[in-house]
């Protein structure tokens, strides 16, 4: 960290100083609302690149264009401050449809284009959707039913909709409102089983944006990747920074989201400059080469824990950005370049400083500040801040007054997690206080799969696990108790649960006990879980014995396979979507196979065979083709 950023900050170097630090202010006077922001770069350079997807390319004053179109189509069946779900993947007609809602007044609320209908359905019970906004062959089928309306939506691109609808369903009696000066809100895990709505005001958007603008100085001639997932929140810092910059989005094909390899030459094929993504995503290329003819200039990481700094070959400045959806997406950051001192440093960076209009405090449980190196709480308060939660008693127990001696905040935000601010004012992450876990980036509340799992009328009760492999990965397990007379199947729990939980809070492994272990106060032992799970896996004369005739490169898929689901009973006859598998598995499993055979196959190669011996012949031919190509 530079003398210069440390003067900014205005740290305090005593020891004994409190734990709290105000965010720098920015310099220069407010800009207008974010919809202004963009509008103005259609006015100036109308013929700029807003969007470039490959051979296609949407320019301000088009993307303009189409959006007073479906803004048009959606007046007087869409009033302001309404939510409206989108179940869009990354393209132009995201783009689109999110400044037209902006144009309109409703309230954003991106899904993603498969949620999932349980969770369409319990999202849509507890919070006042107007419609669904996605391709109607993705839609769940009661939505499908409802009346819709034809929306002129770009269809070009890797992740189009062929035909986009907006679908209006009855909102349910006493679902829950946004409030009035709410720009978007988005879904958070919620521990009560069902998941919480967040709602952000403009100002607290606009606030990031300008820190995001200053920090790395994008401008027209830019190109911003969007790369997140549309329903994790660091999305609209993609969307807004960079249309409220000037700037061209470079919306990402599926297929590099996952893969080290492919996602560096992406980059480098679409000329990205600036990029934001999950830490997951990021870490497997920084264990590589870095490529020296990459573009991106800055990159930031977040949602995650990161266990390593990037080497001096990293050309780009990489942010280690740390902030709950509460406090909008980013709340503290830690850059890092090849010229700093602490390159070489083998050590897990830190979470840095608070961005403009953040502050941070470090407190105990009653809320009193702790002096400076001593483990606490952190809480967030400043213009950051969101509304809240849609729901108000939520709200008042997570957004409480601020501790004594900060009168210029009205509230702070709790966040649960267990941070250390050192002499210097920097944060370092020490883990959660409460049983929420992050998988690749998303923060999941057991409390929430464990019901997905408990929908089942065959099981009585599951409980829910995150251990962690011996690179510090976490991945989740579900440990199911029967109804009585039941015998559930785990790849058919597996299947089910699909339809309510995002991607990432699907376990990777289902295990069917007959008890749980419980603790001298009666709650389920979960260490004990796990420990009697791993001394007595689910099925040991599968995990001992590899099938006989199977080929070196069947045996490799396999063992890897059962070591990243911690499923010792798969077999090669198992799909590896069915067996627990995700993008994010599958990108591990990627990086496994390449170590081992220094052969790199692509995602879909991986996720679209029908078996795990399917993909061994896949990395047999793959490896036959490497071997007579060489001299």
């Amino acid at each position: 960290m530079t003398e210069q950023l440390m003067d900014r900050q205005n740290i305090e170097p005593a020891s004994a100083a409190p734990s709290i630090l105000h965010g720098a202010p920015l310099t220069g006077a407010a800009e207008p609302t974010v919809l202004a922001r963009f509008e103005e770069w259609v006015r100036t350079t109308p013929n700029a690149p807003a969007v470039i997807d490959g051979e296609q390319r949407w320019s301000y004053a088009q993307l303009d264009e189409a959006a007073t179109s479906v803004a048009e189509a959606l007046a007087g069946r869409v009033r302001p401050g309404e939510l409206v779900g989108v179940c869009l993947d990354r393209s132009a007609a995201l783009v689109v449809t999110a400044v037209a809602l902006a144009r309109v007044g409703a309230v954003y609320l991106p899904l993603g284009p498969r949620p999932g209908e349980r969770r369409i359905d319990a999202v849509t019970e507890d919070i006042g959707v107007v419609c669904l906004i996605g391709d109607p062959e993705l839609l769940p089928q009661r939505q499908v039913a409802a009346e819709q309306v034809e929306l002129t939506l770009p269809a070009e691109g890797a992740n189009a909709a062929a035909r986009v609808v907006a679908s209006f369903g009855a909102v349910a009696p006493g679902a829950r409102t946004a409030p009035p000066e709410a720009l978007y809100a988005v879904l958070t895990s919620g521990s009560t089983g069902r998941p919480k709505a967040v709602a952000v005001a403009e100002p607290a958007l606009a606030t990031l944006l300008d820190w995001y603008r200053a920090e790395t100085g994008i401008a027209p001639g830019d190109r911003q990747s969007l790369l997140i997932g549309v329903a994790f929140d660091p999305h609209l810092l993609e969307l807004w920074g960079g249309l409220t910059s000037g700037a061209a989005l470079i919306p990402a094909p599926d297929e590099v989201r996952w893969d080290p390899a492919a996602l560096t030459d992406w980059w480098r094929e679409a000329e990205v400059t600036l990029a934001v993504a999950a830490t997951p995503m990021v870490e497997p290329l920084l264990d590589r080469p870095w490529p020296q003819d990459l573009l991106v200039r800055h990159l930031m990481v977040g949602g995650d824990r990161m266990r390593r700094r990037p080497g001096p070959d990293v050309t780009a400045t990489v942010h280690n950005a740390y902030g709950p959806a509460e406090a909008t997406v980013i709340t503290t950051t830690h850059a890092m370049r090849p010229s700093d001192p602490d390159v070489n440093v083998d050590a897990a960076p830190p979470i840095g400083l608070p961005i403009a209009g953040a502050t941070v405090a470090v407190t105990d449980t009653d809320g009193t500040v702790l002096p400076r190196g001593t483990d606490g709480e952190l809480r967030i308060g400043g213009t950051c801040l969101a509304l809240g939660y849609l729901d108000p008693e939520l709200t008042a127990r997570r957004f409480t007054p601020p501790p004594a001696g900060l009168p210029d905040l009205d509230r702070m935000y709790r966040t649960g997690d267990r941070v250390r601010m050192l002499d210097d004012g920097r944060l370092e992450f020490l883990g959660r206080l409460d049983d929420q876990v992050k998988i690749s980036g998303v923060r999941i509340e057991p409390a929430e799969v464990e019901a997905a799992f408990e929908h089942d009328p065959a099981v009585r009760s599951a409980v829910v696990t995150a251990p962690r492999d011996a690179e510090g990965r976490a991945r989740l397990v579900a440990y199911v108790l029967p109804a009585p007379g039941a015998t559930p199947d785990p790849d058919d729990l597996l299947t089910a649960v699909r339809a309510w939980l995002p991607e990432q809070a699907v376990p990777s492994a289902v295990r069917v006990v007959d008890a749980f272990p419980l603790d001298a106060n009666g709650k389920v032992d979960r260490p004990a879980l796990v420990k009697h799970a791993e001394e007595s896996p689910a099925n040991p004369a599968a995990e001992a014995a590899l099938p006989e005739g199977a080929s070196p490169d069947e045996l490799l898929v396999l063992t890897s396979v059962r070591d990243l689901l911690g499923r010792p009973e798969a077999t090669l006859e198992d799909n590896f979507t069915d067996a627990g598998g995700t993008s994010i598995l599958a990108a591990r499993l990627l990086e496994a196979l390449e170590k081992a055979t220094q052969v790199r196959l692509r995602a879909p190669e991986l996720l679209r065979q029908p078996d795990l011996r399917a993909i061994a012949a896949v990395l047999g031919r793959r490896r036959t083709t490497a071997h007579t190509a060489r001299p």
